[in-house]
């Protein structure tokens, strides 16, 4: 084989297990290079992935990919893994539209053991194909990656709890970078901490300080016992935390050592039952601007290679950060107002509430329904917890929600970021069920803005609701709406004829408004009057509104950008069923019955009929159909009055 470049003919792990041991460090750093220059170009999750590049090579080079399954929690780090199983010439079209998604699929690649995309999983699924192993007498191993951060959630601790029980040959492999997305919180990453600072250890600790200071060289001595503290910390004290859960416990492992790394995987053949590899890695490790902003480069868009710089952003303000201003105002005017966030503080925008209301700011870690019951805690005793939570996230807390926020009437709001679709981190982060699993609960009042200065309004209104309400937005720049000056709401359950109309009423909610006034002006050119409604609210829905202007133009179409199924067109069908309207002709458009790969937004768009065009010619077909029933209709008449005749 050739020095460099190796990764030209790697395409198996069976490949890489025939590079000489000495020559891997050059395949880690051809690793770090190609996928820093691919990601620059498509963003993605880059710190991760840069920190798992030796872990990544070790666990390939010692185990036998396929046939041993590696499970990545999360999967946003399994870059390196992805290019060396057999898709390094794919990797260029990493989250692009047709191209190879940022997470493991099994249906990509044999090597991809189990999909992931949310954290907490990798346990669990692990200690199920341990147990499947074991019943039909199989002898592979079965490994999982999991973050220090990805611990916090419960999913993983009942599959840690679980698998040390069963006694299963496993192996868990604790990634250790001490960030999870924002930085850990949290009893479990502070358990060490506690430990070396209860009040035995820090009396003994001082006794043992002041010995060694009276001793000549007392000083030299003291730094000697600190630095023994750090090792004690380090190596004794987690030992004994997966001990006692029935693990055996090795580390921690530095984890850019590849000697090191290899030595300790190879040596678990030895060993039988659960195990625990705590890995000691840095995030973004190999490029400095990652290790620098490991939060930035968690999720990051395209940048210049070069200096770490994000390039292409608009000038316009995104939701996300319309949302950080107006959370920030509100709890200016009232010292009610808390935040929670799970691990998502920058990603949600409050970053800046962080700042400025330190005690009236939370990251529980990622722990999405402990977020919605605590929420649910702080407004029994008279707070208003505004949970800022991605759409795909909130999914993981739907029982909270209603067991502990809506059934007792808690004012709680949920500012649902990332809701509809949200582009290349595809199907396991496209927010298209929000619309449909909230309307259906008892006491939940479901807001989308068309704009960010709707955002705001709704925001203000949701905080006086003194009720459950949640406030669903996209990700990405507004339109560049003015934001109010001064504390204006929205009329409670009350929608908005925007657009005057007589042939079709177009009916939209959240960002497809704008979508449906682009489509009625383009009809308008072609001689078809719409009138277009915006809803505000998906529940309650506006009948007052609705309901006059079904029957005067009998032609509806709704849009959303979510599953048709309980959505939102659901929701107004619903509403003239109860009221006994029955327009002649009605098109719900939205998401049909599958998951949306990834892509940018407007790709997806236009794969799922969410444009503007699409809707001009749903519209043109009902309108079409109307009219060429009425000649059908009449000869029918004529037909039978002949008879009678």
């Amino acid at each position: 084989m050739t020095d460099t470049p190796r990764l030209a003919v790697i395409q198996s792990p069976a490949d890489l297990k025939k590079v000489p041991r000495d020559k891997l460090p050059g395949v880690a750093a051809e690793l770090r290079e190609t996928i820093v220059r691919n990601v620059a170009r498509t963003g993605g999750h880059l710190a991760s992935s840069l920190g798992v590049v030796e872990l990544t090579v070790a666990l390939h080079y010692v185990f036998d990919c396929p046939r041993d399954r590696i499970i990545w929690d999360v999967g946003h780090q399994a870059y390196a893994h992805k290019i060396l199983t057999g898709r390094r010439d794919a990797f260029p079209t990493l989250r692009t539209f047709g191209g190879i998604s940022g997470f493991p699929r099994i249906s990509e690649s044999p090597c991809d053991a189990f999909g992931t995309g949310h954290s907490g999983t990798s346990i669990s699924a692990a200690l199920g194909m341990a147990v499947a192993r074991d019943l039909r007498k199989g002898t592979n191993r079965v490994v999982a990656v999991i973050g220090d951060g990805s611990l916090s959630s419960g999913l993983a601790l009942e599959g840690l709890n679980q698998a040390g029980h069963q006694k299963r040959d496993l192996i868990v492999i604790l990634n250790d970078n001490e960030w999870s997305i924002s930085q850990n919180v949290g009893a479990l990453s502070g358990y060490l901490n506690r430990m070396m600072t209860g009040k035995l250890y820090t009396s003994f600790r001082k006794r043992v300080e002041a010995i060694l200071k009276s001793m000549p060289h007392g000083a030299f001595l003291a730094r000697i016992a600190k630095k023994s503290e750090e090792l004690t910390k380090g190596f004794i004290v987690p030992g004994l935390l997966f001990e006692e859960l029935g693990y055996t416990y090795i580390g921690p492992i530095p984890g850019h050592d590849l000697d090191a790394l290899i030595r300790t995987l190879q040596n678990l053949e030895n060993i039988e039952g659960p195990v625990l590899v705590h890995v000691v890695t840095s995030k973004g490790k190999g490029y400095a601007p990652a290790e620098a902003n490991p939060e930035y480069f968690h999720g990051v868009g395209a940048f210049d290679p070069e200096t770490g710089k994000g390039v292409g952003k608009g000038s316009t303000p995104s939701y996300t950060d319309v949302f950080s201003d107006a959370i920030v105002g509100l709890a200016r005017e009232n010292p009610k107002v808390v935040a929670i966030t799970a691990a998502m503080c920058g990603g949600t925008g409050l970053t800046k509430f962080r700042e400025a209301y330190p005690d009236r700011f939370f990251d529980v870690g990622i722990a999405e329904a402990h977020a919605v019951t605590f929420a649910a805690g702080l407004a029994r005793e008279g707070k208003i917890p505004v949970v800022a939570i991605y759409s795909t996230f909130l999914q993981r807390a739907f029982d909270q929600i209603i067991h502990d926020v809506c059934l007792q009437k808690l004012p709680v709001v949920f500012a649902i970021d990332r809701g509809g679709l949200v582009g290349a981190d595809g199907a396991t982060h496209q927010g298209l069920f929000d619309l449909s699993f909230l309307r259906q609960i008892p006491e939940m009042s479901l807001m989308a803005p068309r704009d960010e200065a709707e955002l705001v309004r709704m925001l203000r209104t949701a905080v006086g609701a003194g009720r459950p309400v949640a406030i669903r937005y996209p990700r990405g720049s507004g339109t560049g709406a003015a934001i109010p000056s001064g504390p204006e709401t929205v009329p409670w359950g009350k929608g908005e004829l925007l657009e005057e109309g007589k042939d079709v009423l177009l009916v939209g909610i959240g960002s497809t408004v704008s979508t449906c006034l682009h489509a009625a002006q383009e009809l308008r050119k072609q001689g078809v009057s719409a009138a277009v409604v915006d809803a505000r609210f998906v529940k309650p829905l506006d009948a007052d509104l609705l309901l006059p202007l079904v029957h005067r133009i009998g032609r509806v179409v709704t849009v959303e950008e979510n599953i048709l199924e309980g959505g939102f067109g659901s929701a107004v069908m619903e509403l003239l069923e109860e009221h006994g309207a029955h327009p002649p002709r009605f098109r719900r458009i939205g998401i049909r019955d599958r998951f949306v790969e990834h892509g940018t937004p407007a790709q997806l768009r236009d794969q799922c009929g969410l444009t503007s065009e699409h809707i001009v010619s749903e519209a043109f077909r009902i309108c079409h159909e109307g009219k060429s029933l009425i000649p059908s209709i009449l000869d029918s008449i004529r037909s039978r009055l002949e008879k009678i005749v």
